[in-house]
């Protein structure tokens, strides 16, 4: 098997609220909508999905509940603390949850997180040195 992910599925309670927070909110592109599913492309060859959750239950089986977040966390690097903050912030205009402002990490970088409509976190970060040359574009 190849060392690679194809896609993120997140099962979602409300794919059309879901659609909207990721598309209108923060200005995503789906790739692919069909009922009960929104696909946008978040990379060379990496699709994030948004799943109904009766479907995704259906396919991949009953899901875990009870308090507390999913042990799951997606980030979004950047290449600057301004862009940290500036992302947590139109994500927060997008409707998110907001987590936790934007700190300086004890592993050496700059973060904050939102959650998105069904709690999912978010990670938006500017990390130190080799993980921002692997996971940021360069422009």
């Amino acid at each position: 098997m190849e060392q690679r992910i194809s896609l993120i599925t997140l099962a979602v309670s409300d794919v059309g609220r879901s659609r909207e927070f990721y598309v209108t909110g923060l200005g995503w592109t789906p790739e692919l909508e069909a009922p009960g599913v929104v696909m946008i492309r978040t990379g060379e060859h990496l699709l994030f999905s948004l799943w109904a959750t009766d479907e995704f239950e259906e396919e991949v089986g009953p899901i875990r509940t009870g308090a507390g977040v999913v042990p799951l966390t997606m980030a979004h690097n950047v290449a600057s603390e301004e862009e940290v903050d500036a992302v947590l912030a139109a994500a927060a205009q997008a409707g998110a949850e907001p987590v936790s402002s934007a700190v300086r990490r004890s592993w050496g970088g700059y973060s904050g997180y939102f959650g998105d409509p069904d709690g999912y976190r978010w990670e938006i970060a500017c990390a130190p040195g080799p993980v921002n040359d692997i996971v940021v574009p360069k422009s």
